[in-house]
């Protein structure tokens, strides 16, 4: 039975298309965009094409339910938010032609809407930043992130990213931003957080089974793809008692079931975690898990077949990078400028990087057996950054990498 995995621009989708691959699981891969790099895998057994779910959601699903319905198919993976609201809301008619092991509606609405997850995360002790509604919060002396309220915002038959804006307070200054322009920009009423000053963010990721954990997994990110945070490009596995305790405790909570990331923000001014949101669904950095030695989508695969194993664990302080976020990272030292974080010193940046590439070699694209993905990226990349040197420099990545 297949496997449909969408084949998006994030190491998530070549972890499930090689992990479900090499244990000789056929695999579709459904996109958008020809130029992913999911694409290029030798483990992808068939291509498919899809509306993109930014233009058209409702296209989208019902690609995906063309999909679902054909007799191969086994499940569906969900890897981005399109794919957790569109698999969520219509759950009860994916149901009826493949396994479904992800939450329905409400409970994916008690994730994806921040306003419910964090009244929902106080109510079961789980320490969080002070948190309310923009129209709501009114000191602003002090460092802030007004973020979207929803994990993606779906309206008009499109879906997008709000994203953030950070507002740098001042304790000698009462004056506010501008409500109805933030809220203009944000497209609806978005929330509001303390900044948590300096903090460490780390990961809690599991696999649940209507509200109990099958799996689990913990990583703390070392760098992003710009100083300032972001997407991990280099993490590494961790195991924290109080992380595992708070993950488990809000998502049996919120009765979950299927993979879910559960991120947190280390708080120097306590000692404690603050939760950051709930992501519905697979991770950016699935890969180190399979590293590490807990594989995902395999154990997603078994329980859409009804199995589950025993959780063995997984080897602490194992790492893993994106060749090309490290490279991404290094030129934000030197182009970009944030007022809220230090820049780190270029040459010490440098010999992190190196070091870490020297003791952890382990990556989410590269890999000696299946290169197609890694030089697919990187021509991505390179179109991306000088279109107009595209060709030979296409010539010198199938060289480095093979044909």
């Amino acid at each position: 039975m297949s496997v449909v995995v969408p084949a998006i621009a994030a190491g998530s989708s070549l972890a499930c298309i090689r992990s479900l691959g090499r244990k000789g699981i056929p695999v579709i891969a459904a996109s958008e965009s020809p130029d992913s790099p999911a694409f290029a895998s030798k483990y992808v057994d068939e291509r498919a094409s899809l509306p993109a779910p930014t233009d058209d959601i409702e296209g989208y699903r019902d690609g995906l339910l063309s999909l679902a319905e054909r007799p191969d198919v086994e499940t569906i993976v969900p890897l981005r938010e399109p794919e957790s609201y569109v698999l969520s809301k219509y759950r009860e008619r994916f149901a009826e032609h493949v396994a479904t092991p992800w939450p329905d509606f409400e409970t994916m609405e008690s994730a994806r809407d921040r306003n419910r997850l964090f009244q929902r995360a106080e109510e079961v002790g789980i320490p969080i930043p002070e948190t309310k509604l923009l129209t709501e919060w009114d000191d602003w002396r002090n460092d802030t992130v007004v973020k979207s309220r929803y994990t993606v915002l779906v309206r008009d038959n499109r879906t997008q990213y709000p994203g953030v804006r950070f507002v740098s307070g001042d304790p000698d200054e009462l004056d506010t931003p501008d409500e109805d322009r933030l809220i203009a920009e944000m497209g609806h009423v978005p929330i509001v957080q303390e900044c948590i000053p300096d903090g460490t963010e780390y990961g809690f990721f599991a696999l649940f089974d209507h509200g109990e954990p099958v799996v689990t997994f913990q990583h703390q990110r070392i760098r992003s793809y710009t100083y300032s945070g972001g997407a991990s490009v280099f993490r590494r596995a961790v195991s924290i008692p109080t992380l595992h305790e708070q993950g488990v405790r809000l998502l049996s909570a919120l009765d979950w079931h299927g993979p879910a990331m559960v991120e947190f923000r280390h708080d120097p001014r306590d000692g404690g975690f603050k939760l950051l949101e709930v992501n519905p669904r697979f991770w950016g950095s699935l890969q180190l898990g399979v590293h590490a030695g807990v594989d995902f989508p395999y154990r997603y695969y078994q329980l859409a077949n009804g199995v589950r194993k025993p959780d063995y664990g997984y080897t602490v302080g194992t790492g893993s990078h994106i060749l090309r976020g490290e490279l991404v990272y290094l030129v934000s030292l030197l182009r970009d400028d944030y007022d809220h974080v230090e820049r780190p010193s270029v040459p010490s940046a440098v010999a992190r990087v190196l070091f870490s590439l020297a003791t952890d070699p382990n990556f989410d694209y590269f890999s000696r057996d299946d290169p197609g993905p890694f030089r697919r990226d990187l021509t991505n990349l390179v179109e991306e950054y000088a279109p107009s040197k595209t060709a030979p420099l296409k010539r010198a990545i199938s060289t480095l990498v093979g044909k």
